[in-house]
């Protein structure tokens, strides 16, 4: 029987979360994704946006920025009015990359202040919460629904020009924990994916990338880095209803990557 839920990814136009549009299309989810890029990369994301098209499902894609909150109101509103009907997301994915890559400290570089903070916060954590209510409040929501987001082993660990993302990332798996909480009445189940080290976008940005790729390939036992597909595969299992019982938790997908 065709599946009559929606996705909806939050940041999928590229890396873990275009990965995961087309894992979950694949397996028959109407898609919705909102993303923010540039004019110029759009023949190169349309051509991955065909691919989710070709299994037959429907693809609603919106270049918009997903932390405006005028725009999110706006964007309910339509979703409203070209969903057939309420109760359709199935899955909501929280792929928003946005922060500041800077030291705290440097003799010769700019280095974080407050507004880093706050705006990295904003993107990479709060913004799970206010789609999340925004949708809860709009009925969209279906009666088992799983919320997903993606963090990372700076949840833990320090690296270097990585603290005002290692902030968002803790804030971001405390709140999965309370909407695990607290939406469990709606029957919403939220969790994190904590990833391995994956050549993304995101990754390219980061300083000296290429250093935190060796280690990670050193530390792996499976003697590969993670790729978007491995995410994919588990959000995917995440969404099955026999992980219903699976909510407010970081779940590992790293191929051993952190056990050294």
């Amino acid at each position: 029987m065709k599946n009559t839920y929606w996705a909806l990814i939050l940041g999928g136009s590229s890396g873990l979360g275009l990965a995961t549009a087309k894992k979950l299309a694949s397996h028959s989810y109407h898609i919705i994704i909102m993303h923010r890029d540039r004019r110029a990369a759009m023949d190169e994301i349309e051509k991955d946006f065909d691919e989710i098209r070709s299994y037959g499902n429907e693809l609603i894609a919106m270049n918009v920025d997903v932390l405006n909150a005028d725009k999110r109101a706006a964007i309910i509103s339509d979703m409203q009015q070209q969903l057939p009907e309420r109760h359709q997301i199935k899955v909501m994915i929280h792929s928003v990359a946005k922060g500041t890559l800077k030291p705290m400290y440097s003799e010769n570089r700019p280095t974080l202040v407050d507004t880093d903070f706050r705006i990295t916060f904003d993107a990479m954590a709060l913004s799970l919460y206010d789609w999340t209510k925004a949708l809860a409040m709009a009925d969209l929501f279906a009666d088992d629904a799983r919320i997903i987001s993606f963090t990372s082993e700076g949840n833990t660990k320090a690296l270097p020009n990585y603290s005002a993302v290692s902030v968002a990332k803790v804030a971001l798996e405390a709140l999965t924990r309370s909407i695990a909480l607290e939406f469990a009445p709606m029957g919403i189940k939220a969790n994190c994916i904590q990833a391995g080290i994956t050549m993304t976008k995101s990754l390219s940005m980061i300083p000296e990338y290429e250093k935190i790729k060796e280690n990670a390939l050193k530390r792996n036992p499976q003697n590969r880095l993670t790729m978007p597909e491995d995410v994919a595969n588990a959000v995917y299992l995440l969404t099955m209803d026999e992980a219903k019982w699976i909510t407010g938790t970081v779940i590992k997908v790293d191929g051993g990557e952190s056990l050294m």
